[in-house]
C-alpha cells in the first residue's frame, strides 16, 4: 500500500472513485511474476467498477456520463486511427494499451483513477454496484463464445471452471446453446458450475473426456478452453468432434505444442480468442444491467484495500480458495 497523488482527467477523461475491482488470473500472474504481463510497482487492477467525479472540459454530453453516475470502464485503449480501431475491434490496434497491465497507465486497485470517457460505460444505479466489476471477465467469455461462433445447435464444452470459464458457460448460454458442460480438478469451482446450472466433470477421476461427451450427448462441436495449456488442448481434441471449433482464451502457457494430425484429419479449427470489441463490452454492460440470473454466485471474497496484499499472497500459495475476489476500494457501495 501506497500513498500517492490523486490523478487528474484530462480534456478527454474521466476521474471515477473506484468501489471495487476484481483480482484476475493475470494480476495473480503478475503478483508472482510468471508471465512477464506486469513489472514491480505498477498500480494493477482491470476488472472494475466506480462513481464518476469529475469529466475533463472535452468530454461529450452525450455520453451520459455525469458525476455520481455509477460506470464501468473498458480496459482496451486503441489509438483510435488505425484500421482495427475505426473498424471496431480495439484489441487488435497494434498500438493499444490496456488498464492494469501497461504499468504507464495508474489502474483500478486505488481509490481513484482516470480512464478515457470512451472507455467509460455508466451503468444504472439499481444494480448492486459491485455487479460492475464482473463486467469485464464476462466480456472475455462473451468474446470467445462470438469467436467460436456458439449456436443453439452446438454441443459446447468449457475447459476450466475458474471466473473465465464460468464466464464463457454463461456467455455460451446467453447465445442459446443448451447443452454446456464444464470440465475442473477444483470442487468448489465445480460447486459454483452448478449454481450456475452447468454439468461439472471432475477432471481428477477416470477419463473426463469420455464423460463430458456423454453428458453433452454426443462430442462437442465448440470447445472453449480457458485454461491454455497443452494439457487442456489435447483434452479439448479428445473430447470434440469432427470440424469442431476450438477457441483458445486462457492463457495459462506461452508456448503450446498442437498434434498436427488431431488438429488437419478431424478438420477442427483452432481461434484465439483476446479482450473483446468495444460494442461486445457494451452488450455485456447492457446484460449485467438486465440483472440475468446467477451474478451473485461469481462473488466469493471481498476485501479491503488493506486487506489486498494478504489476498495476493493467500490466492498465489493456494491458501485462499476463492474463485473471484473483490477488493473493495471505496465505501458507499451497493453490495449484492
Amino acid at each position: 500500500m501506497q500513498e500517492r497523488s490523486d490523478p487528474v482527467p484530462g480534456p478527454h477523461d474521466v476521474l471515477l472513485r473506484i468501489t471495487a475491482t476484481g483480482i484476475c488470473g493475470s494480476d495473480l500472474h503478475g503478483y508472482t511474476g510468471e508471465n512477464g504481463r506486469r513489472h514491480p510497482g505498477q498500480v494493477m487492477g482491470h476488472e472494475t467498477v466506480g462513481r464518476v467525479v469529475a469529466l475533463g472540459s472535452s468530454v461529450p454530453a452525450d455520453l451520459g456520463l455525469v458525476p455520481g453516475v455509477v460506470a464501468t470502464v473498458n480496459p482496451v485503449i486503441g489509438c483510435g486511427s488505425c484500421a482495427e480501431c475505426v473498424a471496431g475491434t480495439h484489441q487488435r490496434c497494434a498500438r493499444r494499451q490496456v488498464i492494469g497491465v501497461d504499468p504507464v497507465l495508474p489502474s483500478a486497485f486505488a481509490e481513484l483513477m482516470v480512464a478515457p470517457a470512451g472507455n467509460v460505460v455508466s451503468l444504472p444505479d439499481s444494480l448492486p454496484e459491485e455487479f460492475g466489476a464482473l463486467v469485464e471477465p464476462l466480456a472475455v467469455g462473451y468474446h470467445a463464445a462470438v469467436r467460436g461462433e456458439v449456436t443453439p445447435a452446438d454441443r459446447v464444452l468449457v475447459i476450466g471452471g475458474g471466473p473465465i470459464g464460468q464466464a464463457c458457460a454463461l456467455a455460451a448460454r446467453r447465445l442459446g446453446a443448451h447443452c454446456v458442460v464444464v470440465t475442473d480438478f477444483n470442487p468448489s469451482r465445480r460447486r459454483l458450475v452448478g449454481r450456475l446450472g452447468f454439468a461439472a466433470v471432475d477432471t481428477t477421476v477416470g477419463d473426463p473426456s469420455e464423460r463430458a461427451i456423454v453428458l453433452l450427448g454426443g462430442p462437442a462441436t465448440v470447445v472453449l478452453d480457458a485454461v491454455g495449456t497443452t494439457a487442456s488442448i489435447e483434452a479439448a481434441f479428445a473430447a470434440s468432434s469432427l470440424g469442431a471449433r476450438i477457441v483458445l482464451v486462457g492463457m495459462n502457457a506461452p508456448q503450446l505444442s498442437v498434434s498436427g494430425y488431431a488438429l488437419s484429419t478431424y478438420e477442427r479449427t483452432v481461434i484465439g480468442s483476446f479482450c473483446y470489441t468495444a460494442a461486445e463490452f457494451r452488450e455485456t454492460a447492457e446484460w449485467v444491467a438486465a440483472g440475468p440470473a446467477g451474478l451473485v454466485h461469481l462473488i466469493e471474497r471481498r476485501v479491503s484495500l488493506a486487506e489486498a496484499p494478504r489476498a495476493f499472497a493467500e490466492l498465489a500459495t493456494g491458501d485462499l480458495d476463492a474463485s473471484k475476489v473483490l477488493v473493495l476500494c471505496a465505501t458507499g457501495g451497493k453490495p449484492a
